[in-house]
């Protein structure tokens, strides 16, 4: 069985998918990126093998992919980040025709061909406020962690606004609300609609299409997809969570190294086709 790998290794999370040649996910794994991005890339490797059962001789091809993907030693070639999330909505949801990818450190919109190439992208400014970074620190300056936020929101009945203008001068306004008397969760309510109004500005800056997939890590917390569903005259796809969807490693957040994995197989393809001498495990 040709199995391959894809390795994403984002700004706050490295990513590693297996997949079969049936395009079916062999293994996931998922570790904090930190600041070793070589050595995170060859442990989040390793500990998705292990899962499978698998060595590296077993993977026929690797790609990597991400923010440090040019650190990633074990592979055999390397693709955009946009790229890679293009191929693995489009490999999900054929009738993808737009991404929004918010992560830790960015926020992208990407406009697909019908074919699932991308037509055009763009990414958020150098302000992390909108991204995922922006909701982790408002949870930390409120004694929250990461894990926290999903049941935080659920408790929300009147979002707080929240101008969003910088993550970091999110400390300011989170304690400015708290002396108000805004509870905790009215508060992260509120950041989530400001992070919503930005990814809607950022899609209408590509001219999204109908056909919405949304992925990236802060899609596992419920309230932001439907909060972007709210927004926008379009259903969205959202990668399936499986039982998966209250932790670091719910679906949304390997789309991207979903996408390089199944690169892997068709350069394998296109090697054949070339008659390029291919050894597969």
């Amino acid at each position: 069985m040709t199995i391959t790998a894809g390795i994403d290794v984002g700004s706050t999370y490295t990513k590693t998918v297996l997949l079969d040649l049936d395009y079916n996910i062999v293994a996931r794994h998922v570790m904090s990126t930190g600041f070793k991005l070589a050595e995170v890339a060859e442990k989040c490797y390793d500990a998705c093998l292990e899962k499978a059962g698998l060595t590296r001789n077993d993977i026929a091809y690797v790609i990597a992919t991400g923010y440090g993907r040019h650190q990633v030693a074990c592979k055999d070639l390397s693709v955009t980040d946009i790229t890679a999330s293009a191929r693995g909505c489009f490999l999900l949801f054929p009738d993808t025709r737009t991404v929004l990818d918010v992560g830790g450190q960015t926020m992208k919109a990407i406009r697909l061909e019908d074919d699932g190439r991308v037509k055009s992208f763009r990414q958020n400014d150098k302000c992390a406020a909108g991204t995922g970074a922006f909701l982790e620190k408002t949870a930390r300056y409120m004694g929250y962690e990461t894990k926290d936020i999903d049941k935080l929101l659920d408790t929300s009945l009147d979002p707080a606004s929240i101008s969003g203008v910088c993550a970091v001068f999110a400390e300011s306004e989170v304690i400015n609300q708290l002396s108000l008397g805004t509870p905790p969760a009215d508060i992260m309510q509120g950041s989530i609609e400001s992070l919503t109004t930005r990814a809607v500005q950022l899609m209408k800056r590509v001219k999204a299409e109908p056909g919405h997939t949304l992925i990236g890590g802060i899609m596992r917390f419920a309230t932001m997809p439907r909060a972007v569903d709210s927004r926008i005259d379009d259903d969205v796809n959202l990668p399936g969570t499986e039982d998966e969807s209250k932790d670091s490693s719910s679906m949304p957040q390997f789309v991207t190294a979903l996408g390089a994995a199944w690169l892997c197989h068709r350069r394998l393809q296109k090697l054949a086709e070339e008659g390029e001498p291919v050894v597969t495990p």
